[in-house]
């Protein structure tokens, strides 16, 4: 009898103690629900704010190191593992591996810390690009950016032609889709 209560209670006591050891993650975002005026559309959450997070931010470095490494990666409409990336779902997959929530959507990601100029873009940053028809200005293709400050700007995103890889914005379509670009690190 001891035998099998044993056998019972040593994958639980397992269990337990892997949930308990698991670091916990520090959500970057907080949501309020609104609706595009005009649309007739249902509420959709939208990104409020961006909280600091609580633990030493990923370093910019370590960050892009980490998505260079993701190249080559299929893309994989609405991918989030490196088995297949979407672009949004290649941009959360990276954040979220140093314990950063971004939300799993361009037009969110969009929302997602604070906007800064073009010219003052730096590695880590995201830019927000519109989908393939550039008349249509709204999010629809985001990256990450790879360069420095003041230089020509490459990122690297999930490209449904070629999947994870890294492109350059000026001299290409990329520069006729440019949107914004937004700081989510610190």
């Amino acid at each position: 009898m001891k035998r099998i209560i044993l056998l019972f209670l040593s994958p639980l006591l397992l269990l337990t103690i892997i949930l308990l050891a698991r670091p916990r993650k520090e959500s970057l975002i907080t949501y309020t629900y609104t609706a595009a005026p005009g649309t007739g559309m249902a509420a959709t959450p939208a990104p409020a704010a961006v909280k600091a997070h609580a633990t030493a931010p990923a370093k910019a470095d370590e960050l892009v190191d980490y998505a260079l490494g993701l190249q080559g990666s299929p893309y994989v409409y609405a991918g989030i593992t490196p088995e297949g990336f979407d672009c949004s779902g290649f941009v959360t997959h990276v954040f979220d591996h140093f314990g950063m929530d971004v939300p799993h959507s361009s037009a969110l990601q969009a929302e997602v810390g604070m906007p800064v100029s073009r010219q003052e873009a730096q590695p880590g940053d995201l830019v927000i690009f519109t989908g393939t028809n550039a008349s249509v200005r709204e999010p629809g293709h985001v990256g990450i950016v790879v360069s420095q400050p003041g230089s020509v700007i490459s990122f690297v995103h999930a490209s449904s032609n070629g999947g994870v890889k890294v492109s350059e914005v000026e001299g290409t379509r990329y520069d006729v889709r440019f949107l914004e670009i937004r700081r989510v690190l610190n």
